[in-house]
Parts: structure tokens; sequence; C-alpha cells
């Protein structure tokens, strides 16, 4: 039986000592205590087959963070069980996000340990772990109030901050904008894709869909013709999304500003919709008017959130006004920012790209963590309620 390395990382003689007694259980683990990080890092860069970091973060988190990031960046044969002896929601969401595939927390519960290694030396080494994807569409009723450039740039940041496959729709069917955001000229478009909708796979789609610059966002362009709009059906719009869903870790919907039965499908196959406004009176009404539909459709009131656009602290309208006539709490402002905004569209680069420091690009880059996050904790609230309470 070839044996699988396990190198433990702890400056807890005690700890050391519980996890060799434990992991020696499995016959098949070849065990190394690592001296330090980088003797940690050296000795797994030596295997070339299945291997198990067994981390524990009690000390020296960010030394021992940054080595599980590089660690399930170069290395995908190894795996990584993390532990700590304070553990928190936030806590664990660092670590997971870093690459660990497992987290016990310490004091070490035998069960949980050796279930724990169980899952990590039976997946495959190149398994996905199972894709929860949250699709986030943009939306407001009225125009011109900035949603592409929230779309777009909210996209991006969360391809640079996960570093996972994004797809960013354009469903404003006769005057989509993102594509010029972007200085992009697509091959395909979304038409394209519904007409095809039972080839698609993985391959088809990181081949098909047109890819910033790079890096993980995947961008899918409006219809070139209008016409070619009036084919679209709501449960296509359903369907593509399901489609995507195996992909995509997130899918950012720029939905056009109308209830047709095409928006209204992508707004109700939403985990989070974000409602883009501005303070001032006509647009707020829209927005009041938006809530109440959202209301009658049944949407969770959580599923909807408010974004307020261009905002400025010495408005005449404030914040306090805002969340009066909404009857609704803000859930971002993105300042105001005119100059920054227009030559960015003018030139088809991403703010956070062509000016990072301004306080737009920041707001952005902060929205996108934020969400990420939130969503996160979501996603392993659940997995790990059972952890957090038995500490």
């Amino acid at each position: 039986m070839q044996k699988i390395l396990a190198v433990i990382l702890s400056e807890e003689f005690s700890t050391i000592e519980v996890l060799k007694l434990y992991a020696s259980e499995f016959e098949q683990f070849d065990l190394y205590e690592a001296k330090g990080v980088e003797d940690a890092f050296e000795k797994i860069s030596e295997s070339t087959d299945k291997s198990v970091l067994i981390a524990d973060l009690s000390n020296n988190k960010s030394d021992k963070l940054a080595l599980i990031q590089k660690i399930s960046s170069l290395n995908k044969n190894c795996k990584v069980l993390a532990m700590s002896d304070n553990p928190s929601v936030n806590l664990i969401i660092e670590i997971m996000r870093a690459g660990a595939k497992e987290f016990v927390p310490i004091p070490i519960i035998k069960g949980e340990f050796l279930e724990s290694l169980k899952k990590l030396i039976e997946e495959p080494i190149n398994q996905k772990s199972k894709n929860k994807c949250k699709i986030i569409s943009v939306f407001s009723n009225k125009g011109g109030i900035g949603k592409t450039s929230l779309a777009t740039n909210l996209a991006l940041e969360l391809a640079k901050i996960t570093k996972e496959n994004i797809a960013l729709i354009d469903l404003n069917f006769q005057t989509g904008d993102i594509t010029t955001f972007l200085d992009l000229k697509p091959s395909f478009n979304i038409s394209y894709m519904l007409e095809n909708i039972d080839k698609i796979n993985e391959t088809f789609l990181l081949s098909t869909l047109e890819r910033y610059k790079g890096t993980s966002l995947y961008v899918l362009a409006d219809p070139p013709y209008f016409k070619q709009a009036d084919n679209i059906k709501p449960q296509q719009i359903t369907k593509l999304f399901n489609t995507l869903k195996d992909t995509f870790s997130y899918i950012i919907v720029d939905v056009e500003a109308s209830f047709e039965g095409k928006n209204i499908a992508a707004l109700d196959n939403s985990d989070l919709i974000l409602l883009v406004t501005v303070a001032n009176l006509p647009a707020l009404r829209n927005t009041q008017r938006c809530l109440e539909l959202f209301d009658k459709l049944g949407y969770d009131k959580n599923k909807t959130q408010i974004v307020v656009n261009r905002y400025m602290e010495n408005d005449e309208i404030k914040q306090e006004d805002v969340k009066k006539v909404l009857s609704k709490d803000i859930y971002w402002k993105v300042p105001n920012n005119y100059f920054a905004i227009m030559s960015s569209i003018n030139k088809g680069i991403p703010v956070s790209e062509m000016n990072p420091l301004t306080n737009v690009a920041q707001s952005y880059r902060e929205l996108a963590k934020h969400i990420a996050d939130n969503l996160y904790k979501l996603n392993m609230q659940e997995r790990f309620e059972n952890i957090l309470n038995n500490t």
C-alpha cells in the first residue's frame, strides 16, 4: 500500500503528540513533524503524490494562512486540515478561503478529527468541492442610476478577491453596455448560448465566454441585434442560470430596467438583489415601487438590499431620510465621483484598474469583500455551527 505523507505543523508539544497518536490509526500515513512553516512547505513540495497538511493555527496564524494559500495554489495533490484553539466564524472563513478543506477545533475530539482525515484521504485529488453558486442581480426600474457600472466593477472585484470563476451576464437586451465598459468584442452572446444550451458544459463555457484580461471573470454579452431578444423566453433564463451554476461560483447579472418576464425570471432565481437608487425623490419613489412589487412576488426581505449610488454626505436627502422613505436600511453607499466613473467608462477600463485609490474604486472593492464574506458565512454556518456550539 502506497503511503500518504501527513505533515503535522504545530508549536504545542501536547497537540503534536495527540495528532500523532490519532493519525497513526491510519496505517497509510507516513507521519512527519515539521520544524516550522518553511520546513512544512519544503517537505510537501518534495512529494508528487497525495499528501496532507495538518496545521495548528493557534499561533503564527498569518504565516500559516499564507502557507495554506501557497500550498493550495502550487500543490493540488495536498489537502489541508486546519485547527485552532480559538475558533470563530471569521477565522474559519479565512482558513477555508485560504484553501483548507477541513477544520477541527482544539481540544481535539478524536471522532471529529478522524472523520475529517478520512474525508481528505478518500476525496479524489481532482475532485472539486461542491459548488454553491450564488446569483447576484443588480437592478433598478429607472435608467441612468449606474447599475451597469456597479455590476461590472463588482464582478471584477469578486474575481480578484475570491480567485474563483465569476460570470457577468448582460440582460439589457436592447442597450447592453457591459462590453463597452470592459472594452470587449466577444465572439458569442447570450442568444447563441441559449440556442446551444443543451450542448453546454464547463469546457464549452470557459472557452466560449469572453474572459477579461486573464482574470477569472467571464462575460456573457447581450444580443447584437434587437430582434434576437424577442425570441428569449423566461424559462430559458432559468435554464441558463442552472447550467452556469455548475461552472461558476458567482453569477452577476446586470438586469434590464423593466419588469418583463425575462427580467423577473432573473430576479426570481437570484440569491441577492442589489436594488440601486440615488438620493433624490423620483428615484426613491421608483425604488419604493420595486420593493412593493418584490413583496407581492413573495421575495424574502433579506433577498433585496438597497445600494445608494453617487452618495454625498451633504446631499439634501440624508441617509436617515432614505431609510424612512423606503422603510429599509441602506445596505451599501457608493460615493459620488463623476470624473473617475466617466473617465473609466470612456476608456473602457474598470475604475479599480484605472485608479484603484479613488473612493469609488475602494467602495466597489469593499462591497465585493462584504458580499463574498457574508455569502461565505451563510455557506459555512450550517457546516460549522455544531463545531462552534461545542467549543
